[in-house]
């Protein structure tokens, strides 16, 4: 009895996780970093089979122990918590592209230097076609999350919680093959460069970064949906979903911006 739990904390037994993590990270950039200088990938996929394994194994880990009962109110608090911090850093990371995009195009700074302004170049695209059409998708797969988080926490059935997820999921992969479909048009039928100058770096790198993103929160639902298949979640428990709703909802929220400021604001105007 002298050392009974009594208190509402999860005291962690060590864990190699963030160590491998760690290492498995390193390699992944470093990798990186080589395969952009000599044009040498496989350092690099090293290290990504290496997160997606830490990946796998510690959040398998976290859901043995919330299956287990570790996961009290107050320790369900303290995940939020982290998830939300989580959140915010993202918003920082794709405020960094806002941020340059809008720079280079009301401020541009090139070799020219006096009170004349050079306007910067911007490459036409029309917003209303297939950048419209993912924006629904997006709009809608939001709207597939909510509704199955909606059955979930005011007891509907499993089996719409789930269907709302794969229904999501299915969004989530056609957003990504229209947003290859359209990268593929751009460099192949209008001569889009990677790294052109600052408006193909803006516009890759904000798109890209958040196809990307889109790519793991599809990965994120779909592991839901396997959880509520096996029974996992219940109107009281449910961080992994709610984490992953909050994930997906931040998304959606990005592309609007995406949509607004880049596809519309800037490269939709007439005469740019």
């Amino acid at each position: 009895m002298a050392h009974a739990k009594n208190h509402d904390y999860h005291i962690l037994p060590p864990s190699i996780w963030p160590f491998l993590s760690a290492v498995s990270a390193f390699i992944m950039l470093f990798g990186a970093v080589l395969w952009m200088a000599n044009g040498v990938p496989w350092l690099f996929w090293i290290g990504f089979v290496g997160v997606l394994y830490c990946m796998f194994g510690w959040w398998s880990d976290v859901i043995r122990e919330s299956n287990a009962g570790d996961h009290t109110p107050v320790v369900r608090i303290g995940l939020r918590y982290g998830f939300i911090m989580f959140i915010m850093s993202e918003v920082m990371f794709f405020a960094a592209w806002f941020w340059s995009f809008f720079k280079h195009a009301l401020y541009p700074m090139n070799e020219y230097v006096g009170s004349t302004y050079v306007p910067p170049d911007f490459y036409h695209l029309d917003p209303l076609h297939l950048p419209l059409i993912n924006t629904l998708i997006l709009l809608l797969s939001g709207c597939a999350v909510t509704w199955a988080h909606h059955e979930l926490v005011h007891g509907g059935s499993r089996k719409n919680v789930a269907n709302g997820l794969i229904i999501a999921v299915l969004l989530g992969v056609l957003f990504t093959a229209f947003q290859a479909y359209e990268y593929r048009y751009l460099l192949v039928t209008q001569d889009w460069t990677f790294g052109g100058d600052k408006f193909f770096s803006n516009f890759f790198m904000a798109t890209g970064f958040h196809g990307m993103h889109v790519i793991i929160g599809t990965i994120f639902l779909f592991v839901c949906w396997l959880r509520v298949r096996a029974g996992h979640f219940t109107a009281e428990k449910h961080i992994g979903f709610e984490a992953a709703a909050w994930y997906w909802h931040f998304v959606d929220v990005v592309w609007l911006f995406l949509f607004f400021a880049i596809y519309l604001w800037g490269i939709g105007l007439p005469g740019h």
